[in-house]
């Protein structure tokens, strides 16, 4: 019996969906998007589009200001995020990769899991709710005396970061929980037994073997964060502008969608350029401490 050699095996068509749907609501849309900001108008509708790069140079031209301010408060916003989702996740996905009650650990599972549960739009309610003026916060401050007028708690990047921390505190979790459970219990254990204190073995033992889960959780709350639309314009009102907002505009309002083309490329750009620089920078860090 002779078997074709180009026949496709097992793995390929098991990450044949996989590839499929990167490319189809990914790859395709984006690649789309970037055409569209090369042209003056839509070329399906409109014969008469031509080639340009004027609504780049319309960024990079900005004298107002308005997009390089709007990026900048974007980046902010999620690096701001990330840096607090990694601080609150982290402790918290290491208690839970440690816990021994199989009872303790499911309850404490499903509570990181249980805001996943709700839209975002009902949880940023939730969060106007408690940080408005009138909300649960200030009129309790003021009913108590300890305030005479209400803190600007929203409407402000405060409030915006406040709630993009707690919808996208779960997905650091998430990533590293499975990459901390992983970890060796008893090389801790056999560097506190060489005279390294608790921290000391946390920190050149757990925590560099965990840079993955690290780098995991990081790179995909800051994605999660730079594109967000509906929280930071419930949130942050008209004090607070960042680039999806104005794409948001640029679409709905200007109806230009090749300069929102030109947006979304230009934040997806720096949005690898930081990616692959802070790969790059936990990679080095982890080879030095493995070094060491």
């Amino acid at each position: 019996m002779v078997v074709s050699a180009h026949r496709p095996t097992p793995i390929a068509w098991l990450i044949a969906p996989a590839v499929l749907l990167f490319v189809v609501f990914f790859i395709l849309p984006f690649s789309v998007m970037a055409v569209m900001s090369f042209f003056s108008a839509n070329p399906v509708s409109n014969p008469n589009a031509y080639l340009t790069t004027r609504h780049y140079q319309r960024f990079i031209d900005d004298s107002a200001g308005i997009f390089h301010d709007a990026l900048w408060e974007t980046l902010k916003i999620g690096l701001i995020t990330t840096v607090i989702s990694l601080l609150i996740g982290y402790p918290l996905a290491h208690w839970m990769a440690r816990m021994q009650s199989r009872l303790g650990h499911a309850l404490a599972l499903m509570a990181v899991i249980a805001p996943l549960l709700t839209g975002i739009v009902v949880r940023t309610f939730a969060w106007m709710t408690i940080l408005q003026d009138k909300g649960v916060i200030n009129t309790t401050l003021i009913s108590w005396g300890v305030i005479e007028k209400p803190l600007p708690l929203m409407y402000n990047e405060f409030g915006t970061i406040v709630a993009l921390v707690h919808i996208y505190v779960p997905f650091m979790v998430l990533t590293l929980i499975g990459v901390i459970g992983r970890i060796d219990e008893r090389l801790e254990q056999a560097a506190r037994n060489l005279g390294a204190g608790r921290l000391r073995a946390f920190v050149e033992v757990t925590l560099p073997l965990s840079l993955p889960g690290i780098l995991a959780g990081s790179l995909l709350v800051f994605a999660l964060s730079i594109s967000a639309y509906v929280t930071p314009s419930l949130m942050g009102g008209t004090n607070v502008l960042t680039l999806p907002m104005l794409i948001a505009q640029q679409v709905g309002t200007s109806f230009n969608p090749n300069f929102a083309g030109a947006l979304g490329v230009i934040l997806l750009s720096v949005c690898l350029v930081i990616v692959i620089a802070y790969n790059r920078i936990l990679a080095r860090l982890s080879g030095e401490e493995g070094m060491a």
